[in-house]
This record gives C-alpha cells, sequence and structure tokens, in this order.
C-alpha cells in the first residue's frame, strides 16, 4: 500500500478534531496511524472485534451504541468535552458521513463534530487505483472478499491529503449543522465531487427494504422526505387509514384524484404531485395502493419482518 501525504496535519492547538471523508473501505482505518493514533468515533461493536479490538482501545475512543436512544447526546456531550479541555487529550478523528459510500459524492455529514464550535482540519481521502477493489458499501463484494482482491494486486494508492484548518464563524458556532454543511463544501470542492443530501438513515432505510423485498424500494427514501414535507407522519393518515373500515373497490389502479382523497391531500401540492409520481413509472396516471400502504408502513422501527407479512395481509384485506 502506497500511501502519499499531502498537506501538513495541524496540532490539537490549531485543530482539536480532524475530519476525514469520504469514507469508502475499511482501509480508511489505516489513516490512525497516518496521523499519530488520534481518539477515533467508533461503534461499540468494533471494540469488542477479536482483531482490531485492543488496537481501537489504544486510541482512547468514543465509543457510540446506535441502538441506544442516549448515546447520542452522550457522544456529543464527550466530544465537547475533550475538543474544549485544557488536559492533554489527543486529537479527534471522525468521519462524518457515519457510514461508508462509493466516493462518488460527499453525503450529509452528521454534526457531532460541528457541535463544540472549535478549529477543525478536513482532511481528505483517495483511492487512486485503476482498479477498485477497496469499496465496501451497503451492496456489493464482502469485506473478505474486497481483502482478496486488494492482496492480488501488486500495489495499491491511497492518497491523504491535509486541507487548511476550518475556523467557524459565529453563525457556524451556533449553528452546527451550517459548520457541517460549510466544511463539506469545501471538502467536495477539493475532491472534485457533488455533495448529496443522503444521510446515514437514508442509507439503513434502503437496505432494510431491499432486505423485506418491498416493492419501490429505491425511492422509499424519496417517499419518506415527501411524507414528512406533507406531514403525513405526525398524523398517521396511512396507519389510520388501514384500521379504518375505508376499502378502495381497485386498490391496484387508483387515480391522482383518488390517492388524495385517501390521503386528504391537496391535489395543488407539487410534494403530492411528486409522491404521486414516483409510483407511476409508466405515467399511466393510475398507481397500486397496495404497494404505497406496504412500503410506508413496513418500514416502522418498530416492525420486524414478520410484522410486514402480517401488514401485507391487512393491505391486502382493505384492497379488493
Amino acid at each position: 500500500m502506497n500511501v502519499v501525504v499531502k498537506g501538513k496535519q495541524a496540532s490539537r492547538s490549531e485543530a482539536p478534531i480532524l475530519v476525514i471523508a469520504p469514507h469508502s473501505t475499511f482501509l480508511d482505518g489505516g489513516i490512525i496511524y497516518a496521523t499519530g493514533f488520534p481518539s477515533i468515533i467508533v461503534r461499540r461493536e468494533s471494540g469488542t472485534n477479536p482483531y482490531i479490538g485492543k488496537l481501537i482501545n489504544f486510541t482512547q475512543p468514543v465509543y457510540v451504541w446506535r441502538d441506544d436512544p442516549d448515546s447520542r447526546q452522550n457522544t456529543i456531550k464527550e466530544i465537547i468535552s475533550r475538543a474544549t479541555s485544557d488536559l492533554d487529550w489527543p486529537q479527534i478523528l471522525i468521519f462524518p458521513e457515519g457510514t461508508c459510500t462509493n466516493r462518488s459524492c460527499l453525503i450529509t455529514f452528521k454534526p457531532g463534530a460541528f457541535y463544540p464550535g472549535v478549529p477543525i482540519q478536513p482532511v481528505c481521502i483517495r483511492y487512486p487505483n485503476k482498479l477498485d477493489t477497496v469499496t465496501w458499501t451497503w451492496e456489493g463484494p464482502s469485506a473478505l472478499k474486497l481483502l482478496w482482491l486488494t492482496l492480488t494486486q501488486p500495489y495499491s494508492y491511497c492518497e491523504i491529503e491535509f486541507l487548511p484548518v476550518y475556523v467557524p464563524n459565529e453563525e457556524e458556532k451556533r449553528d452546527p449543522k451550517l459548520f457541517a454543511n460549510n466544511v463539506r463544501a469545501v471538502m467536495a470542492k477539493a475532491l472534485g465531487v457533488p455533495v448529496s443530501d443522503y444521510t446515514y438513515g437514508d442509507c439503513k432505510l434502503m437496505a432494510r427494504a431491499k432486505e423485506m423485498n418491498l416493492p419501490n424500494s429505491t425511492s422509499l427514501v424519496e417517499v419518506q422526505k415527501l411524507r414528512h414535507r406533507l406531514n403525513l407522519h405526525q398524523a398517521n393518515v396511512e396507519e389510520n387509514l388501514l384500521n379504518s373500515n375505508i376499502s378502495c373497490t381497485n386498490c391496484s389502479r387508483i387515480s391522482f384524484v383518488e390517492f388524495c382523497k385517501l390521503l386528504n391531500l391537496s391535489p395543488n401540492d407539487h410534494a403530492t404531485q411528486h409522491l404521486f409520481r414516483l409510483y407511476d413509472k409508466s405515467c399511466t396516471g393510475v398507481i397500486d395502493f397496495r404497494e404505497y400502504l406496504l412500503g410506508v408502513l413496513a418500514l416502522s422501527n418498530s416492525r420486524t419482518t414478520l410484522d410486514a407479512v402480517k401488514l401485507a395481509c391487512k393491505v391486502r384485506n382493505i384492497c379488493y
């Protein structure tokens, strides 16, 4: 592995936090060595790994329990405490995307690294290899297969570029999301890639939809965003519709007007029109309402695959 370092790493006094992107492979862990073993933000499961767990613990990490509702707040408090402390803590290293992508864009940065409001140093990482054997995402080869493919190459390249320290202004200090978006824009420009509004949660949702073999799974992230814009999630409209005695004579072919009537939406709202078009891919003017109900209701965090099967039966009963 030929690692090329560009730029100069700032000291902790200049930038208590290092922000690394894009995150695309388990090989990104090598940047911990290249940056002098800073403290990392990492899943608790990684710390129990028999192969790398002890190495992770050596960096005095901040562990995250993704399924613990209090973990996020506790993690933010610990980041703020260390980043603003006068004690001799190491720098904090964070992959703000929170998940692996294929490096074609930068997805939404989580704001955790930006809550302390301290100067941060953006660090770009690239793998300019003719054959990509390292990218490890939600779909595609397994980690072991990628490791094997990488080991069959005579050599691989990795570039680590330290960008100038980003000092937040007063507005960015008050708004961590603005701070995160502005840093992401700087890094995207340096990498020559676009930005995307997808988040770790969106990736998790799409993966779960595909695992459950739900219809229109690739569009369900956008569907959920439109539902939020239309306040359908707060009113539990689809859930109430399913539990009511309402039925449609042919739910496999409902028009836009019927769709609006069932969900109590304005036909003049662009979000409503867009939501309908996501299911009307053939531009026939009708959609299968069963697919819509199953897709938006089966992805509830509290539902298992068995619950989704029961839900499908319930949808069938009201849609005859």
